[in-house]
């Protein structure tokens, strides 16, 4: 009887656990495409708007409330936002040779935001290290046609080697070219 009540116990307690459990509040997604036939993949943490809309980029806004560094941004939460290639790549200006990189954005001007693309990589949260810099280069910036209430990165192939990456959250979003090198 008592292992039965001792069972019984441990069941209840554990079926508690598993049901408290939740998804990660900024979940991990990636976002890959071939380009060229050569293979580009940035991989994130997107966290939601939840109900602060308008509330994100502007002055005083989450993104400069929570980031040291600001108006560095990791462009996603937990981990830094990562880039591996297995081709050397262009992205905007910048030449990118084949392997692994992380990803910033610069938005110390919410309407015109600056790609960063760093040679440090395996970063938690924001160490930013701008001496790691392998360049930067502008993004066209629009406005999506509905609030982006999960963060994405998006990489669209637009043929012949060519293609665009683009970033949306809230009410912005930021794109850059990039191909693949022949």
């Amino acid at each position: 009887m008592k292992r039965y009540l001792l069972c019984a116990s441990l069941l209840a307690l554990t079926s508690t656990l598993f049901a408290q459990q939740k998804p990660p509040a900024s979940p991990p997604e990636t976002a890959t495409a071939t380009l060229g036939g050569h293979t580009i993949t940035i991989k994130y943490s997107s966290p939601g708007v939840k109900g602060r809309e308008g509330q994100i980029f502007n002055k005083g806004g989450l993104i400069q409330k929570t980031h040291k560094e600001y108006p560095i941004w990791r462009a996603g939460a937990n981990a830094a936002t990562s880039l591996s290639t297995d081709s050397d790549i262009t992205i905007g200006t910048i030449n990118v040779p084949k392997g692994d990189y992380t990803l910033f954005v610069d938005i110390s001007d919410p309407d015109n935001w600056t790609l960063i693309v760093n040679k440090q990589t395996g970063q938690w949260g924001l160490r930013y290290d701008g001496s790691q810099d392998l360049g930067k280069t502008p993004m066209t910036m629009s406005k999506p046609p509905a609030m982006v209430e999960n963060l994405e990165w998006k990489i669209s192939d637009d043929g012949s080697g060519k293609g665009t990456i683009t970033l949306a959250w809230e009410d912005h979003s930021a794109s850059v070219s990039v191909s693949a090198s022949r």
